[in-house]
């Protein structure tokens, strides 16, 4: 018996190996072809632009993110086809944030801390940035000329990396790379090298992403056409002149990533409001005479009354909305008196209620219902019972300012890539597929939902490792398509899981 239990087993054990062996038959994959570059010559590339050229992410630079930028990415796949060496201008550390003789001036990157973002900092405790622009600058030239803020016009200035000029007139991380040449311009500091092939991303992007986050106030300008025009075409036209090969980015709608989607405009439970009895006093006191205000002069939608059972929205100030200060000063003096009824005409003259057309910057999250300075009791929680200010919010006039910006950008970058037989990277088309639908990577799908999309890093608006990764593949895309090389057929591509999502705090 026993013999015949084991005669049994090893028959049933090489039928299992059988199978698995033709199993193994049936993936066997076919041989990739080798690498060919067509027509592109990568002995000497340089990447030229802003904070996604740099690697920025989770609101910072540092070592990490800068060994997966996207040109750094690319530098991997073009040297198997005969590309040279790629050096980059990396940060002392893993904690980001920079110093100026000892004083810092930017912040170490942020962290998940369960919840959400939250700085490095309040996880681990206090870092001492190392990275001082005064005291410990790496040593060019450097093949990543990208520099996080820069607009279209500071690629060609002169002095943008001088020390001198800071804070208004410099750039801190270009400060960084200048050297000797302090009053030397990116564009000139990238020609110098004499590249054979180059990148160019993301010229525009800060040109409205400034006005986009201050919430259109007027702090931070949206850049002319005219001038953007005349900025691009330089830069391309300088680029190219010794024949170089290379690849330029259209600008995303910028208002489709997170930093502009998270906060909802009726984040404002009962629960948050201290419940029904609050509700119902600033219903009685504040919303219900403004509402009557507003439906007399023909604006009955304009301010809601709260509701003790669902979600409420924002109160913001709307600089396109009817001035009625006059009218609520008038019909409130007899009840209030004259100062205190001028009051709340100056504070609700232009206050709406919030709806779905509207967007909030990812900073006023940690904002909604704090005291506002100087304002009185009750009517001083922000959001709440205090119109938010204009920083906090892009309006749809805003959001339309940005589009029709990123349009006139758009089609300048098209026409100029096509004059100049440049192949062309569609940020825009990648960036409104990861908002809508989510696009596909390997075995992810990312999108753009803040700290669990994959896409996007945990300040909303740069992108996470993987996200840079994915970019990466894009611009090899664009380049066989252009000059003939097959960089995705022959597998010569990034790999979704060698990149992450999500940076440690521990590392330093």
């Amino acid at each position: 018996m026993k013999n015949i239990k084991y005669i049994l087993l090893s028959a049933i054990l090489i039928g299992f190996t059988s199978c698995n062996e033709d199993d193994s038959n049936d993936m066997i994959e076919e041989p990739l072809p080798e690498l060919t570059t067509g027509s592109a010559d990568f002995s000497k590339y340089v990447s030229l632009g802003a904070s996604f050229t740099a690697g920025y992410t989770d609101g910072a630079l540092f070592k990490a993110s800068q060994q997966s930028s996207f040109p750094s990415i690319l530098a991997q796949q073009f040297a198997v086809g005969g590309g040279g060496a790629f050096t980059q201008p990396l940060m002392n550390d893993n904690y980001g944030g920079l110093a100026a003789g000892g004083t810092r001036i930017a912040s170490p990157r942020l962290v998940f801390g369960g919840a959400g973002p939250v700085p490095l900092e309040n996880v681990i405790g206090p870092v001492t940035v190392s990275t001082d622009i005064l005291l410990n600058n790496p040593t060019g030239p450097f093949n990543n000329m990208g520099v996080p803020g820069a607009k279209s016009y500071h690629l060609l200035a002169n002095g943008y990396g001088n020390a001198a000029g800071l804070p208004n007139l410099a750039n801190p991380y270009f400060v960084r790379m200048t050297g000797a040449t302090p009053n030397a311009s990116m564009l000139d500091m990238a020609t110098a090298q004499n590249p054979t092939f180059f990148t160019l991303s993301e010229i525009g992007g800060n040109d409205v992403l400034g006005y986009a986050t201050t919430g259109g106030d007027g702090t931070n300008p949206i850049t002319d056409t005219a001038t953007f025009n005349a900025a691009f075409n330089g830069i391309v036209t300088a680029l190219t002149a010794n024949d170089a090969k290379g690849v330029v980015t259209n600008v995303p709608y910028i208002t489709d990533l997170p930093h502009f989607t998270t906060v909802p405009h009726n984040p404002l439970s009962p629960a948050l409001l201290g419940g029904a009895t609050n509700i119902n006093t600033l219903n009685a006191q504040l919303y219900g005479p403004l509402r009557g205000i507003f439906t007399a002069y023909g604006e009955p939608n304009r301010i809601q009354l709260l509701s003790t059972t669902s979600a409420n929205p924002l109160l913001i100030n709307d600089e396109n909305a009817v001035d009625r200060s006059a009218e609520i000063t008038a019909a409130l003096t007899p009840t209030l008196g004259a100062p205190t009824a001028a009051a709340f005409g100056a504070i609700f003259g232009r206050a709406r209620h919030a709806t779905d057309a509207d967007l909030f910057v990812l900073p006023l999250s940690s904002s909604i219902g704090t005291v506002v300075s100087g304002a009185p009791a009750p009517i001083n929680l922000n959001g709440v019972s205090y119109p938010l200010a204009d920083k906090w919010v892009l309006i749809p006039s805003e959001q339309t300012a940005i589009r029709n910006a990123t349009d006139a950008y758009n089609a300048t970058i098209s026409n100029v890539a096509s004059t100049n037989g440049l192949a062309l990277v569609n940020l825009n088309a990648i960036l409104t597929q990861a908002s809508t639908t989510g696009i596909m990577f390997d075995d992810y799908t990312m999108n753009t939902s803040l700290v669990f999309g994959g896409l996007v890093s945990l300040d909303g608006i740069h992108l996470t490792a993987r996200g840079y990764a994915l970019m990466a593949n894009k611009f090899l895309e664009a380049i066989d398509s252009t000059y003939g090389s097959n960089f995705i057929a022959s597998g010569n591509v990034a790999k979704a899981g060698n990149y992450t999502t999500n940076f440690s705090p521990t590392l330093q």
